[in-house]
């Protein structure tokens, strides 16, 4: 959204310095006054929260990192070692793993924030196309992250889902089995393997933060979308950013650190796996392998198929079917609010990912198998299916006129003579 910089230096070194590098025009500009549509609700709020936490990961990640031993003789016990002699140590790793679950709390409630109300559509698809990215730098950085602590989960965790790649034999006999190999470092998950997920854990962060830049950068242009879906008509749309979303973003902040914080002092474990806690043993195959709780739905999918390939394929296609998203939705309308039939679908798509996410957890046999496989079909039904059918058919309710009318109601006639007035007067003086 280009716009007309209202930003005034106030000192003739600001003045020197905003010629030669405009960083506080460019923060005035873009996070100060930036009209910011006046109807945004609190699930807007996210992408604020969304920085902090990668910031919080990031910083505490560097000092967890000083400590780290990378070895399979070390790691487990370097670990501990945090834990127990590392000033504050304890907390810097709980609220570094603890904050990769609210890393992916925040992003999946932003992410269905924007499925909700159409964020995706034009002229809005590269915005969508790289937090998409985001998500997927996410998932493989915090697989990585899970098997540094070199415990029995994390171990085991990184040699089931490194050895989905061998399912390309069936495409190309032997490719797969390299390609595992080549990861390996080896013929077994290994010191190679730990010192090559330890270094592109380090390394992610930052690339998430370059693509979290250039999301910023593509929300900028086209300005925000809103719980209307309906587009910035006049200045009385928009507010600045500063005060009236730095303030409620702020609020919403706080309340999101407390519940943080409420895990990282008195349940650092709920959301870990207590197996993750019994060093690495390569001899000894935990009963019952899961990951994470956040990665636990595409676990669910992957387990569902019955054919590796055909797994593997939806493991990955259950990630990568949301890059199309802005494609395969055919509807006019973007906000879901005037959706009265593809409201029930979406709340159904929601129903269906928490109910993944429980079967990912249980053992794939039974009752539990032919769910995952029930609700597996109606995910990727949701986006092929009831998507770019749906928006053919479907009429939707009426549209407000503007964003001031969604939020004030209709303006009373009345008060149009009333503006207009003063104006008809001063033509008649002229």
């Amino acid at each position: 959204m280009a716009l007309e910089s209202t930003y005034r230096p106030k000192s003739s070194f600001a003045e020197w310095f905003d010629s030669r590098l405009p960083i506080p025009r460019l923060v005035h500009d873009q996070f100060m006054v930036f009209p910011t549509p006046r109807n945004l609700n609190y699930w807007w709020t996210f992408g604020g929260i969304l920085t902090f936490m990668l910031i919080a990961q990031i910083a505490t990640g560097i000092v967890l990192a000083m400590h780290y031993v990378p070895t399979p003789e070390g790691a487990f016990d370097s670990v501990e070692k945090i834990m127990r002699d590392v000033n504050w140590g304890w907390m810097l790793r709980y609220a570094h793993a603890v904050g990769a679950s609210m890393f992916f709390l925040a992003v999946y409630i932003h992410t269905l924030r924007g499925l909700y109300y159409g964020s995706y559509k034009a002229p809005r698809e590269v915005l969508w196309v790289l937090g998409v990215l985001i998500l997927l730098l996410m998932i493989a950085t915090a697989f990585m992250g899970y098997s540094l602590p070199w415990g029995q989960m994390s171990f085991w965790a990184v040699t089931v889902i490194t050895n989905l790649f061998s399912s390309l034999d069936a495409v190309i006999p032997g490719l797969g089995t390299k390609l595992v190999e080549w990861i390996w470092g080896g013929f077994a998950v290994g010191a190679p393997t730990l010192n090559r997920l330890y270094s592109l854990h380090y390394l992610f962060p930052f690339i998430i933060l370059g693509v979290v830049m250039l999301h910023v950068w593509a929300l900028h242009m086209p300005g925000n979308n809103n719980p209307t879906g309906i587009e910035v008509k006049s200045a009385r749309d928009t507010v600045p950013f500063h005060p009236y979303y730095t303030i409620k973003d702020g609020f919403a902040l706080v309340l999101f650190i407390i519940l943080f914080a409420g895990f990282v002092f008195y349940a650092p474990n709920f959301l870990g796996h207590t197996d993750n806690y019994i060093p690495a043993n390569p001899l000894q195959t935990p009963p019952h392998i899961v990951p994470e709780w956040y990665f636990l739905p595409f676990y669910a999918i992957l387990r569902a198929i019955p054919n590796k390939l055909l797994g593997v394929i939806g493991l990955a296609g259950s990630v990568g079917i949301l890059f199309f998203v802005p494609w395969l939705d055919t509807s006019k309308v973007r906000s879901t609010r005037y959706r009265p039939i593809y409201k029930w679908f979406f709340w159904a798509f929601v129903l269906t990912s928490v109910a993944l996410g429980y079967l990912g957890a249980q053992a794939p046999e039974g009752w539990y198998l032919f769910f995952g496989r029930l609700f597996t079909l109606y995910y990727f039904a949701f986006f092929l299916v009831v998507m770019p059918v749906l928006g053919w058919y479907e009429r939707p309710s009426k549209l407000p006129g503007s964003i001031t009318e969604s939020v004030l109601g209709p303006e009373p006639a009345s008060l149009a003579p009333t503006r207009a007035a003063p104006k008809r007067k001063r033509e008649a003086v002229a």
